[in-house]
């Protein structure tokens, strides 16, 4: 996630992939809301992407669950205020009816983000929701979330909890 000083008022930012190595250059504008449209959207941050889609077999060694912790998702606020969910495999998809973890907020979308564990950390990508999903109170596209974070999707606030187990 890129905070607004990172941008420094440059109307062009330039990005590197990771695990590729590809560099991209997007052009950046503010929108009414403030959130920071990129075009084009950089691959990581694409819900087309091949790494992002959810019936693929996991082709990245790097997503798994940890060996000696286990992962919670408490709600805090919501509909669904009170629940937790334990995850159970290293690649879920949030959302309401047919997601891994459904939650009853009729201001989340169908399928509206994915994380993918990668160990000690989890990816929280965006699928193109309608209402967006917030990180740090800013609508983000992407996000890496640590033990103790907080997402918001819809009216649902989410925590991420590692556990012992």
């Amino acid at each position: 996630m890129l905070k607004d000083g990172q941008f420094g008022g440059h109307t062009k930012v330039q990005f590197k992939c990771s695990k590729c190595g590809k560099t991209t250059i997007v052009d950046t504008k503010r929108s009414v809301d403030s959130t920071v449209v990129m075009s084009p959207l950089p691959s990581f941050a694409r819900t087309d992407s091949p790494g992002s889609n959810v019936n693929l077999a996991l082709p990245d060694p790097g997503i798994r669950l940890p060996e000696k912790s286990k992962i919670i998702l408490s709600i805090l606020s919501g509909p669904s205020k009170g629940e937790s969910h334990t995850l159970s495999k290293p690649r879920i998809v949030l959302g309401r009816e047919g997601a891994d973890i459904p939650l009853n907020d009729p201001e989340i979308s169908r399928h509206h983000c994915l994380l993918e564990v990668r160990d000690m950390h989890i990816d929280l990508k965006d699928m193109d929701s309608t209402n967006g999903t917030f990180f740090d109170e800013e609508r983000v596209r992407a996000a890496m979330l640590r033990d103790g974070t907080e997402f918001r999707i819809g009216g649902s606030l989410i925590r991420v909890n590692f556990r012992p187990k």
